[in-house]
């Protein structure tokens, strides 16, 4: 039992999308008319890849999208309620959508995604590191002969 500590997410990539698309405490259920249902997402890095994974089950992929625009990668999907009658269902209908930032810019070009098991995976290549563009340039004395003209 956890009690009531608040649940810390160690997580390089801010996303505000939490605090928005959350229910309040004390009113289960309740939402913002027009909100989309927050995706669950991890990112990792290694092996030259960001992977966002997103928890998606039940979806198609034809129903999901993934678009990429500077540094922020969204993730969105539309599940649609089936038309028979249910006595119950606790199932999450209507749209989804989360929007993570990236440490980088992302390449557009590069992005792959994939969905599998409900799991949808998007692999984002990190850009090649920058050659070192500062450093230190010694200073000698004006009247040193061995470095130059003297004064």
């Amino acid at each position: 039992m956890t009690g009531n500590k608040v649940e810390r997410r160690h997580s390089l990539f801010p996303d505000f999308d939490d605090w928005f698309n959350r229910e309040f405490p004390g009113l289960p259920g309740w939402r913002p008319a027009g909100a989309a249902h927050s995706i669950p997402v991890e990112v990792t890095s290694g092996d030259g890849m960001y992977v966002l994974r997103a928890a998606l089950p039940g979806m198609d992929p034809e129903d999901v999208a993934v678009t990429v625009d500077d540094n922020l990668i969204t993730v969105s999907a539309e599940h649609s309620e089936s038309e028979e009658d249910k006595e119950h269902s606790e199932f999450r209908y209507g749209s989804f959508r989360r929007t993570v930032r990236m440490p980088v810019t992302i390449p557009a070009d590069e992005v792959d995604a994939s969905y599998k098991d409900g799991i949808l995976t998007v692999r984002i290549p990190m850009p090649e590191e920058k050659t070192e563009t500062r450093r230190t340039i010694p200073v000698r004395r004006a009247d040193d002969t061995t470095g130059g003209e003297g004064s």
